[in-house]
């Protein structure tokens, strides 16, 4: 049974279309933005990645990796990288929908999943790919306080505009927090949802 603010953000994901790019030799990977309730608010998973592991070591991230031959698809692939990562069992996640994918400078476009788990829940972290594991409440990622802005110069004269979110001694960057910032504006536009979450 999913709870009423979680019901409206499954009926504003269900039939949206995320937005999709030229991969260009792009590898394809998948990420799980996982939102539920914790101490009487929402909140969003993320964890810290480890020093040892391929990619993005040290970095805050969603629990998420690359397409392997074997997924069916890319919701295959977020399930599964979040199951190694998290402990997260697949038939625990209730599925959302999608967001835009987003390509990284690393190579990869990551196409993002939307979705829930039972709270509380037992994860069961990988010491290989994990650090720590972070949930982060809606009041935090949407007060002003949190966030960081950047506008950078491009090499071809365009300014890009960069957002960050500062969550204790951490930093959400990068394609994160592109993706985080998606979902948020998204949020932000259904009328009383934004605080329907907590925020």
């Amino acid at each position: 049974m999913i709870d009423a603010p979680l019901d409206r953000v499954r009926l504003l994901l269900s039939e949206r279309v995320g937005k999709k790019i030229d991969h260009q030799g792009r590898r394809a990977s998948a990420v799980l933005l996982l939102l539920y309730p914790k101490d009487g608010s929402y909140c969003v998973l993320f964890n810290k990645r480890t020093d040892i592991v391929e990619f993005n070591k040290g970095e805050i991230c969603f629990p998420g990796g690359s397409k392997d031959p074997e997924d069916a698809d890319l919701r295959a692939t977020a399930l599964r990288e979040t199951d190694e990562e998290m402990g997260v069992r697949p038939e625990d996640v209730t599925l959302f929908g999608e967001l835009d994918e987003t390509p990284v400078r690393s190579g990869f476009v990551i196409q993002p999943f939307v979705a829930t788990i039972p709270y509380p829940y037992q994860f069961n972290v990988s010491s290989q790919e994990v650090a720590a594991v972070l949930e982060v409440p809606f009041s935090v990622l949407y007060d002003r306080a949190t966030i960081r802005e950047e506008v950078r110069v491009h090499p071809e004269g365009h300014l890009t505009r960069t957002v960050a979110y500062a969550y204790n001694s951490h930093l959400i960057y990068g394609a994160t927090a592109n993706i985080l910032t998606q979902f948020l504006d998204l949020i932000g536009e259904s009328a009383g949802l934004k605080e329907a979450l907590g925020a």
